[in-house]
C-alpha cells in the first residue's frame, strides 16, 4: 500500500475520490449485422456533447480497438480515440468487423456485407440509452473512412481519420513506391515491381488469375498481390479498388472533417484537395497513422519503423484542432 494514502485523513480521501472518479468500463453488446450476422461491439458513455459516435476500423484484421496482429507491440488506438472522444463529451459504439475471429473461408465479406454491417451499427447506436437524444457522428479510420463515405449520408456528421487521399488502387501503388524508394531499389527494379502490381490490380478488376512475376519482383510485393487476390476477399477489393474518396466526399450532405497526421506513411494528405469539397481539412503535426505522437521526421520512416510508435505506450498526438471542430458541431 502506498504510505502517502495512510497519512491522509478520511475527509481528504473522500474529496480525492470525488475529484478523480474511476471511469466506467465499456459496455459490451452484440447486435445483428447484414443478413442478421451477429456483430460484437463496445459502448462508451458520453457527456453533454449533442453527438454520439459510431467508429469504423481500418483494413485487414483490425478489430474494434484498432488492434492488428501485424503490429508488433500491444496497440489499441481505437480504444484510445474512443476514450479521447469521451473526454470531449462524446460517447461511442465501436464494433468488430464480421471476419474478426472467424475461420470460415466462405463468410461473406463483400462490400455489400461490410457496408450493411456499418449501417446496422448506426441503427444499433441510435437504439442505445447512451445515444438517446443525440445526433450521430460517423468516425471512420483509414479504409473505415472510405466505408464511412458510402454511409455518411445516413449520419448527421462525419469525421474521417487518415482517409485514403486517392483511390485504394492508387494508394497501394504509392505506398509500395515509397517503400522501394526508401530501400534504395534501382529504378528498373522499382519499375518492375510497380508494373507487376499494376497488372495485379488489372487482373482483380477483370476477375482473372494473377499474372506471372519476374525475378525482380520482391517477396513482399508477391505476398501483397496474393493477399489482394485471395478468393474470400477478392470481391471486396474489386469493389473498392477504384472508389474515388473525393467524389464521394464532395456529395456528402452533412458536416465533414478529414484529418491526417503529417507523419503518416500509410495514408497522407494529398498535395491538393478538390475545390468542390466544402468540409474541413486538418493536418495534425507530429501525428502518425493512428494519430499517436511521432517525433521522427517523416522522411526517415517506412512501414516497419513507423509501427514502433503505434503501441499503447505512445500517447495520442495533439488533437486540439479536432476538438475545436467537434466543439463547433451543432
Amino acid at each position: 500500500m502506498n504510505p502517502v494514502w495512510l497519512c491522509l485523513p478520511t475527509a481528504a480521501l473522500v474529496a480525492m475520490a470525488q475529484a478523480t472518479p474511476v471511469p466506467a468500463p465499456d459496455r459490451e453488446l452484440t447486435f445483428p449485422g447484414f443478413n442478421a450476422f451477429p456483430l460484437k461491439g463496445s459502448v462508451k458513455a458520453g457527456g453533454a456533447h449533442p453527438y454520439f459516435a459510431v467508429m469504423v476500423a481500418g483494413s485487414g484484421p483490425t478489430d474494434r480497438d484498432w488492434s492488428n496482429p501485424l503490429i508488433p507491440t500491444p496497440s489499441h488506438g481505437g480504444r484510445d480515440f474512443a476514450a479521447w472522444l469521451q473526454g470531449q463529451g462524446i460517447g461511442s459504439l465501436r464494433y468488430d468487423k464480421r471476419f474478426i475471429g472467424s475461420k470460415d473461408p466462405k463468410l461473406d465479406i463483400s462490400l455489400d456485407a461490410q457496408l450493411g454491417d456499418l449501417k446496422a451499427a448506426m441503427l444499433a447506436a441510435r437504439a442505445q440509452p447512451e445515444a438517446r437524444g443525440k445526433k450521430l457522428l460517423l468516425v471512420g479510420h483509414s479504409e473505415g473512412a472510405l466505408l464511412s463515405l458510402l454511409a455518411a449520408g445516413e449520419a448527421d456528421a462525419a469525421l474521417l481519420l487518415a482517409m485514403p487521399g486517392l483511390s485504394m488502387g492508387r494508394v497501394i501503388l504509392a505506398q509500395v513506391k515509397a517503400q522501394l524508394d526508401a530501400a534504395g531499389a534501382p529504378q528498373e527494379v522499382a519499375q518492375a515491381n510497380l508494373d507487376y502490381l499494376t497488372a495485379v490490380e488489372a487482373s482483380i478488376r477483370q476477375d482473372k488469375a494473377l499474372p506471372d512475376a519476374s525475378v525482380q519482383v520482391a517477396p513482399g510485393v508477391l505476398r501483397l498481390a496474393r493477399n489482394l487476390a485471395q478468393a474470400e476477399s477478392r470481391s471486396f477489393v474489386r469493389a473498392t479498388l477504384d472508389l474515388d474518396p473525393w467524389a464521394l466526399a464532395q456529395r456528402l450532405p452533412v458536416p465533414c472533417a478529414v484529418v491526417w497526421g503529417d507523419r503518416d506513411v500509410q495514408t497522407w494528405k494529398p498535395d491538393a484537395v478538390p475545390l468542390g469539397f466544402k468540409g474541413t481539412v486538418l493536418e495534425l503535426p507530429e501525428a502518425n497513422h493512428l494519430l499517436k505522437r511521432e517525433t521522427r521526421p517523416r522522411t526517415t520512416l517506412d512501414g516497419a519503423s513507423a509501427l514502433t510508435a503505434y503501441g499503447d505506450k505512445t500517447p495520442l498526438a495533439d488533437l486540439a484542432p479536432v476538438a475545436q471542430w467537434l466543439k463547433a458541431l451543432k
